[in-house]
């Protein structure tokens, strides 16, 4: 019988009791839960950053398993300071299925907000979230109310109480945690009451990253066992090497910009085809942090002399004039269906009715909202896959309510995430002899569809030649299932920087 060292909070208990079922799954050995109390289960009326020491969450755990109470702890990873005592060792990073944050507002509140006055009180105690929500969030909720945050501390269950109470018109949480709590049945039916009569908005996390290693679970044990690493290979059959590499990644910038509780700075990586993708943004020292990149992303080798855009538009840049998308303007049949909406070209066709909606990437929700929508989520500009891992969310699923997916995209668009409406449709207007010689002569292009490159190079072969660029989405599948040679990237403004435009 091995002994799991837990904190005694709802969703301490419910992580814990899951990894327990997984471990006595791959082996046959048993496991129970110790539950211990530490500093920070007790102390909930002031940030963490206000408070003096560290290691809130560990403290009393790490010395139940230096003396022998326990063989084994399990912790949320952010919690974990990047100083571990001596004797302690890592055994195992679990896999990390949800990085970010989740708004919850009340319902209530979201109709209130076409007239709503003065500001919208969100709950966290968190520096990071208190500036990034603070700077960015209103962008993101219809009719753009001014944000102020309020200290909110305590467990899930207790700060989402204190939602439903009215001390705050919004509160964010890790949405692991919360869909953690939706995979046990005994912490389920606390859940399922706790978020009756509330909707959900999740924050991408290109906008909103969140702290380091959120969403992973750190196993620790101890270094000098003398069972032959016996329970260390179990505790190993759990590790996620993925995760490991995202998460430590997150750390160590973490570190970089200073760490620590009081630390305004929130970090997401994410592991994409062997490379990974860089978020950071808040402020440090006075200093305004806004990192979107690719790991490993540089200059091109050969200087970019001329430059095409396939989206928006830039000085200096061949802008996109010919491959023309046009509105189809008919009403999708929205009503009570889960909409995706894969860029704002469809929004004619948006009309009221739908259960939930959701949108391609941050700009395509932002324009959705400036027409007073409320938008749940999205895919964050990494395509159709992206939103599907969400909608697999057991949280989300209980505050979704059952459904069928609708896609708002072009004409001769397929997702798996359900059935296509087309929203709109594009044709290629035929190039001047001009307009033919210049675009012959671009080095560089960012594409923002697959088909767009194919109308182009119909019309002017010599584009092929070009290197090319494109998003982490839908046209960056495209390109490799026809196995053309494409450069992906966080997004165009990352283009523009590394040709030098921006």
């Amino acid at each position: 019988m091995y002994k799991i060292g837990t904190r005694g909070s709802l969703l301490a208990v419910t992580q814990c009791t899951l990894v327990k079922n997984q471990l006595e799954a791959l082996s046959n050995e048993k496991f129970e839960l110790h539950l211990i109390k530490t500093q920070g289960d007790q102390i909930t009326d002031k940030p963490l950053w206000q408070l003096e020491g560290k290691d809130f969450f560990t403290k009393e755990l790490d010395e139940a398993l230096l003396n022998g109470t326990v063989d084994m702890v399990v912790h949320s990873y952010k919690d974990l300071g990047s100083e571990r005592p001596d004797g302690i060792k890592l055994a195992t990073i679990t896999e990390r299925r949800y990085a970010h944050d989740v708004l919850l507002v009340p319902k209530a509140n979201v109709e209130k907000l076409k007239n709503w006055t003065g500001d919208f009180i969100v709950g966290t105690s968190s520096p990071r979230r208190i500036v990034n929500l603070t700077r960015d969030l209103p962008a993101f909720l219809p009719h753009s109310p001014s944000i102020k945050c309020e200290t909110l501390r305590g467990n899930i269950n207790t700060r989402i109480q204190k939602l439903r109470d009215g001390k705050y018109h919004a509160i964010t949480l890790a949405l692991a945690g919360v869909d953690r709590l939706a995979q046990m049945d005994s912490s389920r039916a606390e859940l399922e009451k706790l978020l009756e009569g509330l909707t959900f908005a999740i924050l991408p996390l290109s906008i909103f990253p969140t702290a380091a290693a959120q969403g992973a679970l750190a196993i620790e044990m101890r270094s000098d066992r003398t069972d032959g690493g016996k329970l260390e290979n179990i505790l190993k059959k759990l590790h996620h090497a993925p995760t490991a590499e995202e998460v430590g990644r997150e750390r160590t910038a973490f570190k970089s910009y200073g760490g620590g509780c009081h630390l305004a700075v929130g970090i997401h990586v994410r592991a994409i085809e062997g490379d990974f993708l860089h978020f950071h943004r808040g402020e440090t020292d006075g200093r305004d942090i806004r990192v979107k990149m690719r790991e490993g992303a540089s200059a091109p080798a050969q200087k970019p002399s001329k430059v095409f855009l396939g989206q928006g538009e830039a000085a200096g840049a061949i802008n996109d004039t010919l491959y023309i998308k046009k509105s189809s303007g008919a009403a999708a049949p929205v009503n009570g269906k889960h909409v995706f909406v894969t860029t704002s070209h469809v929004l004619p066709s948006l009309k009221a009715g739908a259960q939930t909606l959701w949108a391609a990437g941050p700009e395509t929700r932002k324009k959705m909202v400036a027409q007073g929508l409320w938008v749940h989520g999205g895919a964050d500009s990494l395509g159709h896959d992206e939103l599907l891992k969400l909608a697999d969310s057991k949280a989300l699923q209980m505050m979704m309510g059952a459904g069928e997916w609708l896609v708002l995209s072009h004409d001769k668009a397929t997702s798996p995430v359900g059935p296509v409406f087309a929203g709109y449709s594009a044709a290629m207007t035929t190039p001047t002899s001009a307009q033919k010689n210049e675009l012959a002569s671009v080095t560089h292009a960012w594409w923002s569809s697959f088909p767009q490159y194919e109308a182009y190079i119909k019309e002017v072969p010599e584009m092929k030649n070009a290197t090319h660029y494109c998003g982490l989405g839908k046209t960056w599948s495209a390109f490799r299932e026809h196995k053309l040679a494409i450069n992906a990237l966080t997004d165009q403004n990352e283009f523009l920087k590394l040709m030098g435009l921006k």
